[in-house]
């Protein structure tokens, strides 16, 4: 049975019902406890499972990291959130060198299994210093999984996923889809990590994205359908593992490719579709891919200037036009 409920609540029932199944998972964070939450991600969860289980912590990133991580070397499942990825630059010593390369630099003897969780890239006015994408960052590290679900639905099934994955996972969120609403199963269901989703099915060109800002590839996807064109969409849900054969499958398709990501242009998910696109299906290409991609230059805090900064619908379809050949 399927019920309409948040992408908070999503997220607050994977952790619950992961918590419940398993006592060794815990979840820490600033606010997570007595606040229920910067976002109210863990409403409730203070109260069903106690202080010992949900906890505030201290606003020193690099602390309760290294003590997540150290708690999962000896057999707990750590969740830990930030309250922005942003903050998670504090920490990123002990997500890279520690939690990512663990396993490698034990020979097998130590497992990570934690979930580092929280919101990324922009959300408004919020200025450079909290409005980065941090997906290709982590993404470049081998030894971490990188999630970027983009809907209720696929944030719980994901997370719950994550959770039960023996290795360190990077969950990333948006403040910006908390209170987006979407039909949930109230019965349990996990979503396999590296496999990404056909949004839409279309014939003309295949529009790749993840995380929030595919909502601009739907709205570019309802425009461009007007004037007789059939885009597919994908969602990727996760950059780490990358669903290369779903993404090379669409291509053979539709033989035309635009990527949208929020992201600064240099070394980000977007280029490294384009090389393995090319390396590995150049011959059913009828056009150059194109990307859409985040202004090269720090986020700014003025209205005029965050719209130029990010991608949006109007430069997906100017896109789409162009590897059409019908700009």
């Amino acid at each position: 049975m399927a019920r309409v409920i948040q992408f908070r609540e999503a997220i607050a029932e994977a952790m619950s019902e992961e918590m419940r199944r398993d006592e060794r998972v815990y979840l820490m964070g600033e606010e997570v406890a007595e606040y229920n939450g910067a976002y109210k991600a863990s409403k409730g969860m203070l109260d069903e499972f106690g202080p010992k289980r949900v906890l505030d912590t201290p606003i020193a990133e690099l602390g309760f990291a290294g003590i997540g991580v150290g708690s999962a070397m000896n057999g707990l499942r750590p969740i830990v959130e930030f309250m922005t990825f942003n903050f998670s630059m504090v920490a990123i010593d002990q997500i890279i060198n520690n939690a990512a390369k663990m396993y490698q630099m034990s020979g097998g003897q130590f497992n990570v299994p934690i979930v580092f969780r929280g919101p990324t890239a922009s959300a408004g006015q919020l200025g450079a210093t909290h409005s980065q994408a941090f997906e290709s960052w982590y993404a470049n590290t081998p030894g971490l999984k990188v999630v970027v679900p983009s809907n209720p639905y696929d944030a719980k099934g994901l997370l719950k996923a994550s959770i039960r994955d023996n290795d360190p996972v990077i969950f990333m969120e948006s403040e910006q889809m908390y209170g987006d609403k979407m039909e949930v199963p109230e019965e349990e269901y996990l979503i396999e990590i590296g496999k990404a989703s056909i949004r839409r099915e279309g014939t003309d060109v295949t529009i790749v994205s993840f995380g929030k800002i595919i909502k601009e590839a739907d709205k570019a996807g309802d425009e461009l359908a007007k004037d007789g064109i059939s885009c597919e969409i994908i969602d990727l849900r996760t950059v780490r593992p990358i669903d290369y054969e779903a993404v090379v499958n669409s291509l053979k398709k539709t033989n035309r490719m635009v990527i949208l990501e929020e992201a600064w242009p240099l070394g980000n998910i977007s280029t490294e579709i384009i090389t393995h696109c090319q390396e590995n299906a150049f011959d059913y290409l009828d056009a150059p891919i194109l990307r859409i991609n985040t202004a090269d230059t720090p986020m700014a805090y003025a209205p005029t200037l965050v719209e130029e900064f990010l991608p949006n619908a109007g430069r997906v379809i100017k896109a789409v036009k162009k590897v059409l050949y019908k700009d």
